[in-house]
């Protein structure tokens, strides 16, 4: 496969933290747009033309997918006309492997996090991946155990890097602590839910992982697709939110009257940037310096396009920001 020979002159490459690692700007989830819920060859025709853009970061979960690990077996025939050496390919475990029978195969328990580690490089054709994360907070299992099994990982060559997602503080300060406590693989990432539509992580991780030098991915930049132009006159019958595909997907009784004139708004001050509301949504979480990256979803090829164009304009006058920071501030 011929790849776009120019693919790294127009994507900016940030710092993971403190680490080495480098992400593109932008990266390309496979959640909810591909795996199972888009056929092969559209599923690898998205990848490509994030790769021909300069996204080298694939973010995949052994949950992902219909039934669950089919994303994982998508990429794993995708990534085999690709250069791994490339790529960095991420992937996690923590939410409920509804294909696993028994108690095994949910939250952060040594056993899971390396079990499901196993099953996913074996899906994936991979004998590593670059990013291992505890997917989500356990408050049930020791924090010791949960870091302990990424360092083992990371220890035994099946990750090269360590990561966590949805942990807020205090826990993402004490994962952090443990880790450097007993000099074991660092945290070098931290993947929480970030948009315009849910600002938490301003509070929650953004402070600990700029004092702690580690790199922050947002996902759901677009809030599952609220922050494009895809809602503002209804529901499509093709969109995630009319198909309900459950697995933490977008539903209709989500999308109120209300929060659909905050989004109409805002899309209003994305043309007047010259941009989509997508794009205006991914690169006002892109001005922060401590944003490594954000992570994007995608059904067509054209919506990766779409969303890389973000990277023309990344600025924002003050008179932009506070009318933003008005309508978000709405009911």
């Amino acid at each position: 496969m011929a790849f776009n020979p120019a693919r790294y002159q127009s994507m900016p490459y940030r710092r993971c933290g403190r680490s080495g690692l480098l992400l593109p700007a932008i990266s390309l989830g496979l959640w909810q747009g591909t795996g199972s819920y888009a056929d092969d060859e559209v599923s690898k025709r998205i990848v490509f033309t994030a790769f021909d853009h300069g996204i080298t970061h694939f973010d995949l979960a052994n949950n992902y997918g219909n039934p669950a690990g089919a994303s994982e077996e998508l990429f794993g025939r995708i990534v085999k006309e690709m250069p791994r050496h490339e790529l960095v390919v991420a992937t996690k475990a923590g939410h409920r492997m509804h294909t696993w029978p028994g108690p095994y195969g949910e939250w952060g328990s040594r056993k899971y996090l390396i079990e499901s580690c196993e099953h996913s490089l074996k899906r994936l054709g991979l004998d590593h991946v670059d990013i291992f994360y505890s997917h989500r907070l356990d408050t049930e299992t020791p924090l010791e155990e949960t870091m302990g099994a990424l360092e083992t990982l990371v220890r035994q060559g099946k990750a090269l890097y360590a990561g966590i997602s949805s942990y807020p503080d205090p826990w993402f300060t004490r994962a952090v602590a443990i880790m450097r406590a007993k000099s074991w693989a660092p945290i070098t990432i931290h993947q929480p839910s970030y948009s315009m539509l849910n600002r938490a992580p301003e509070r929650e991780v953004l402070p600990t992982a700029a004092y702690e030098g580690v790199g922050v991915i947002g996902f759901s930049p677009l809030a599952q697709g609220l922050l494009t132009d895809k809602y503002l006159n209804g529901i499509p019958a093709d969109s995630r939110a009319a198909a309900n595909k459950g697995n933490g997907g977008i539903t209709a009784s989500r999308i109120t009257p209300e929060l659909l004139a905050k989004v109409g708004q805002l899309n209003q001050v994305a043309r007047a940037r010259g941009q989509t509301l997508a794009q205006m949504a991914l690169a006002w979480l892109l001005k922060d310096a401590r944003m490594t990256s954000v992570l994007i979803g995608a059904s067509k090829p054209e919506q990766v396009t779409d969303c890389v164009g973000c990277l023309k304009n990344l600025a924002f006058a003050p008179a932009e920001l506070e009318a933003i920071e008005r309508i978000l501030a709405q009911p």
